[in-house]
Protein backbone atom coordinates (compact mmCIF):
# COMPACT_ATOMS: atom_id res chain seq x y z
CA UNK A 1 0.00 0.00 0.00
CA UNK A 2 1.31 3.03 -0.86
CA UNK A 3 0.29 6.59 1.15
CA UNK A 4 0.94 9.93 -0.02
CA UNK A 5 0.66 13.41 2.53
CA UNK A 6 1.38 16.20 1.36
CA UNK A 7 2.82 19.47 2.44
CA UNK A 8 3.49 23.24 2.57
CA UNK A 9 0.42 24.71 1.50
CA UNK A 10 -1.02 27.95 3.04
CA UNK A 11 -1.77 31.89 2.64
CA UNK A 12 0.05 34.04 0.22
CA UNK A 13 0.11 37.08 -1.18
CA UNK A 14 -0.28 37.05 -5.06
CA UNK A 15 3.94 37.50 -6.66
CA UNK A 16 4.63 35.45 -3.54
CA UNK A 17 5.91 32.21 -3.20
CA UNK A 18 5.34 28.24 -1.92
CA UNK A 19 7.19 25.06 -1.79
CA UNK A 20 4.93 22.03 -1.36
CA UNK A 21 6.07 18.46 -0.66
CA UNK A 22 5.12 14.78 -1.39
CA UNK A 23 6.05 12.42 1.00
CA UNK A 24 5.39 8.71 -0.12
CA UNK A 25 5.49 5.84 1.93
CA UNK A 26 6.36 2.33 0.37
CA UNK A 27 9.78 1.16 -1.45
CA UNK A 28 8.35 1.60 -4.85
CA UNK A 29 8.54 5.89 -4.96
CA UNK A 30 11.44 5.43 -7.34
CA UNK A 31 10.15 3.56 -9.67
CA UNK A 32 7.12 5.73 -11.04
CA UNK A 33 6.40 8.61 -12.57
CA UNK A 34 4.71 11.36 -10.07
CA UNK A 35 2.17 14.40 -10.43
CA UNK A 36 0.47 17.23 -8.88
CA UNK A 37 -3.05 18.44 -9.69
CA UNK A 38 -4.92 21.32 -8.20
CA UNK A 39 -9.12 21.38 -7.84
CA UNK A 40 -10.52 24.77 -7.50
CA UNK A 41 -13.79 25.23 -5.93
CA UNK A 42 -16.70 24.56 -8.31
CA UNK A 43 -14.18 23.32 -10.69
CA UNK A 44 -12.33 19.60 -12.23
CA UNK A 45 -9.03 18.71 -10.78
CA UNK A 46 -6.87 19.30 -13.32
CA UNK A 47 -3.35 18.66 -14.29
CA UNK A 48 -0.03 20.94 -13.17
CA UNK A 49 3.05 19.19 -13.22
CA UNK A 50 4.39 15.84 -13.83
CA UNK A 51 7.70 14.33 -13.40
CA UNK A 52 9.18 10.64 -14.80
CA UNK A 53 11.05 8.10 -12.13
CA UNK A 54 14.30 9.38 -12.88
CA UNK A 55 13.14 12.84 -12.74
CA UNK A 56 14.87 13.70 -16.36
CA UNK A 57 11.89 14.07 -17.62
CA UNK A 58 8.78 17.21 -16.46
CA UNK A 59 5.64 18.69 -17.98
CA UNK A 60 3.58 21.05 -16.81
CA UNK A 61 0.45 22.94 -17.66
CA UNK A 62 0.47 25.59 -19.78
CA UNK A 63 -1.00 28.18 -17.05
CA UNK A 64 2.53 27.43 -14.37
CA UNK A 65 4.94 27.13 -16.98
CA UNK A 66 7.37 29.32 -16.27
CA UNK A 67 6.17 30.35 -12.64
CA UNK A 68 6.18 26.32 -10.78
CA UNK A 69 9.04 23.68 -10.60
CA UNK A 70 8.54 20.03 -10.11
CA UNK A 71 11.48 18.13 -8.53
CA UNK A 72 12.07 14.66 -6.85
CA UNK A 73 14.37 13.47 -4.09
CA UNK A 74 14.60 9.55 -4.81
CA UNK A 75 16.58 8.78 -1.85
CA UNK A 76 13.93 10.40 0.26
CA UNK A 77 11.06 9.53 -0.62
CA UNK A 78 9.67 13.00 -1.37
CA UNK A 79 8.45 14.93 -4.99
CA UNK A 80 8.36 19.23 -4.86
CA UNK A 81 6.41 22.03 -6.27
CA UNK A 82 8.38 25.09 -5.91
CA UNK A 83 5.61 27.59 -6.86
CA UNK A 84 6.65 31.27 -7.29
CA UNK A 85 5.04 34.77 -9.15
CA UNK A 86 1.87 33.24 -7.49
CA UNK A 87 -1.49 34.53 -8.56
CA UNK A 88 -4.92 34.33 -7.36
CA UNK A 89 -6.00 32.04 -9.83
CA UNK A 90 -3.46 29.20 -7.94
CA UNK A 91 -5.80 29.19 -5.05
CA UNK A 92 -6.89 25.39 -4.79
CA UNK A 93 -6.48 22.24 -3.27
CA UNK A 94 -3.30 20.48 -4.54
CA UNK A 95 -2.88 16.77 -4.62
CA UNK A 96 0.21 14.70 -5.50
CA UNK A 97 -0.38 11.30 -6.99
CA UNK A 98 1.29 8.47 -8.08
CA UNK A 99 1.41 7.07 -11.68
CA UNK A 100 1.36 3.77 -12.57
CA UNK A 101 3.73 4.25 -15.27
CA UNK A 102 7.64 5.65 -15.01
CA UNK A 103 6.74 8.76 -17.07
CA UNK A 104 3.95 11.10 -16.58
CA UNK A 105 0.53 11.79 -18.23
CA UNK A 106 -1.71 14.87 -18.27
CA UNK A 107 -5.18 12.75 -17.26
CA UNK A 108 -6.14 11.89 -13.52
CA UNK A 109 -7.10 8.05 -14.86
CA UNK A 110 -3.33 6.94 -15.01
CA UNK A 111 -2.76 7.99 -11.33
CA UNK A 112 -3.03 5.12 -8.83
CA UNK A 113 -2.54 6.46 -5.34
CA UNK A 114 -3.48 9.90 -4.65
CA UNK A 115 -2.62 12.44 -1.56
CA UNK A 116 -5.44 13.89 1.02
CA UNK A 117 -4.23 17.15 -0.63
CA UNK A 118 -3.09 21.10 0.54
CA UNK A 119 -4.67 24.10 0.64
CA UNK A 120 -2.80 27.05 -1.26
CA UNK A 121 -4.65 30.18 -1.10
CA UNK A 122 -3.17 33.11 -3.10
CA UNK A 123 -4.45 36.59 -1.90
CA UNK A 124 -4.77 39.45 -4.08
Amino acid sequence: QVQLVESGGGLVQAGGSLRLSCEASGRTFSSYAMGWFRQAPGKERVFVAGISWSGGLTTYADSVKGRFTISRDNAKNTMYLQMNSLKPEDTAVYYCARHSDYVPSNGPDRYDYWGQGTQVTVSS
